[in-house]
């Protein structure tokens, strides 16, 4: 039994443990500010949904959505309604996703959202 290894502290592995921690804390909670509109992803129904209701987006729309996504994320948002001209998307916030998308507003119905942003 050879008794000369060297094994590390307990506080040397607190410390490897707690910067790992600290880099994914730091990766989890920094928010994206510079995201274009195309990091914000439809999900396989919106797309469906921009399809058949024939929703063409202007650029200067597609800018006012990903601002709309950036004030939400600022005001704790997980599920947001944005509201761009006559235009509802329903969007998950923390992925940058949006969900659903509604051209006729009238008579509509949203649930399951925690708040509206209307730009």
């Amino acid at each position: 039994m050879n008794v000369n290894q060297t094994f590390p502290s307990i506080e040397r592995i607190r410390g490897q443990i707690s910067a790992q921690d600290s880099v994914r804390k730091g990766e989890q909670s920094a928010p994206k500010t510079t995201q274009s509109f195309d990091e914000i992803l439809f999900s396989k129904h919106a797309s469906k949904r921009l399809e058949t209701r024939q929703i063409d987006m202007t650029q200067e729309q597609r800018d006012r959505l990903r601002d709309a996504t950036h004030q939400a994320r600022e005001k704790g948002m997980n599920e947001s309604l944005v509201m761009v001209d006559n235009m509802a998307f329903i969007v998950n916030v923390r992925n940058n996703t949006v969900i659903t998308a509604v051209k006729d507003t009238n008579k509509a119905v949203f649930t399951n959202i925690d708040g509206a942003i209307i730009n």
